[in-house]
């Protein structure tokens, strides 16, 4: 390989390394966290968030009789560089990223 081909590698290499990924799960020392949780049961495995933020509403239901449920994002960490941002829309988890700080 030459070493443009290096250095292009070891550039994707490292953007991959550098990006959120998201999961269905996630750890709390001994409890797991999975998607579709309410925000009582991630409180009562994982403790307080450093964080909590209210970022929007999610409309759902039938036209005729649409509801408006809250999205919040809670932040877990960082441990060990490691920062979990979970996604709740109407008290339930519908997503778990995780960025290396």
């Amino acid at each position: 390989m030459n070493t443009l081909t290096w250095m292009t590698c070891a550039t994707l290499l490292l953007a991959l390394c550098n990006t959120a990924s998201a999961a269905s799960t996630m750890r709390c020392g001994s409890a797991l966290v999975s998607l579709n949780d309410r925000t009582v049961q991630v409180e009562q495995k994982c403790g307080a968030p450093a964080s909590k933020a209210q970022t929007g509403y999610e409309r759902s239901g039938p036209i005729n009789r649409r509801v408006e449920l809250p999205i919040e994002e809670w932040v877990y960490g960082p441990s060990n560089g490691m920062s979990q941002y979970l996604k709740f829309v109407g008290s339930r988890l519908v997503e778990i990223e995780s960025s290396r700080n």
